[in-house]
């Protein structure tokens, strides 16, 4: 087996372990989003496992990567994510949504470790990821600042003026990557209102745009590679992606946007997914 492919198989079995991760906790608290998460889980693992520079040890270390989850009620796979890392016990990944816990329906930054920013209210990532680039540039710092953004939520006016001003500013440590499944809470984001075509939207407004399959490990290498080449333009990365991705009840069906899986719909998940129970 080559490096390549050993690092692709490495990324598949790890967003194969994170969506499992999602499938129990959102059954074991009872509420959550499923679908959202299941599209990102390639680029998060690849994200946390890869390339990010982080300190567990240290959440809050100067020097390091910034991340946001604008789409954030697809928070469960950031909770896995964070959990694996270490900044927190997995313990706490049951209490998803609970008092008891310290992760919200949405991420926090006042109450999860390793959370950079509130997020949520959709539209905001990109903007609050343009200050975090422009602080980190006048400190001197080279950190990178990554924003995963969903597909309806581009329909938000800020995205906008955030990708304006970043364009204004060359806040090439500014990365955005688009989660284009097709899907929004009220159904297909072409029948409701289509923003497609996404990546000439993005390049008119003087961004490096480059478009991929958002499930292959290689593909959001490279273009990370490429973008972070980028240092006097942002980036956005368009990535096709699939609803529900590797779970068969899910995939494409947007009524896993918001549904908790049964004990049963649990154990079909593991098996689909190759994961020991």
């Amino acid at each position: 087996m080559t490096h390549n492919e050993h690092f692709a198989k490495e990324i598949l079995r790890f967003a194969n372990v994170l969506r499992y991760d999602v499938v129990k906790m959102i059954h074991q608290c009872g509420d959550g989003h499923p679908g959202p998460c299941m599209s990102i889980a390639e680029i998060m693992a690849y994200l946390f496992f890869y390339e990010l520079r982080l300190d567990p040890q240290n959440p809050q270390w100067q020097g390091r990567d910034r991340f946001i989850l604008s789409k954030g009620h697809a928070c469960p796979i950031f909770y896995a994510c964070l959990a694996r890392k270490g900044f927190f016990p997995a313990e706490e990944l049951p209490k998803l949504r609970t008092l008891e816990g310290m992760l919200q329906g949405h991420p926090d930054m006042n109450k999860t470790p390793g959370v950079d920013t509130v997020s949520g209210s959709l539209g905001n990532g990109v903007a609050i990821g343009l200050g975090m680039a422009l602080g980190c540039r006048m400190q001197g710092l080279d950190s990178n600042v990554f924003v995963i953004i969903g597909d309806g939520e581009q329909q938000e006016g800020v995205i906008w003026e955030g990708a304006m001003s970043a364009a204004q500013y060359k806040a090439g440590n500014l990365i955005v990557f688009a989660d284009c499944n097709n899907h929004q809470s009220g159904g297909k984001v072409t029948d409701l209102s289509s923003l497609y075509p996404v990546a000439e939207k993005w390049r008119s407004f003087h961004w490096h745009v480059q478009t991929i399959e958002g499930h292959d490990p290689d593909a959001i290498r490279q273009a990370v590679q490429n973008a972070k080449a980028e240092r006097d333009v942002p980036s956005f990365i368009e990535c096709r992606t699939v609803k529900g991705k590797n779970i068969p009840y899910m995939e494409n069906n947007n009524i896993w946007h918001k549904r908790t899986p049964t004990a049963e719909e649990v154990v079909v998940a593991g098996k689909v997914l190759g994961i020991e129970i």
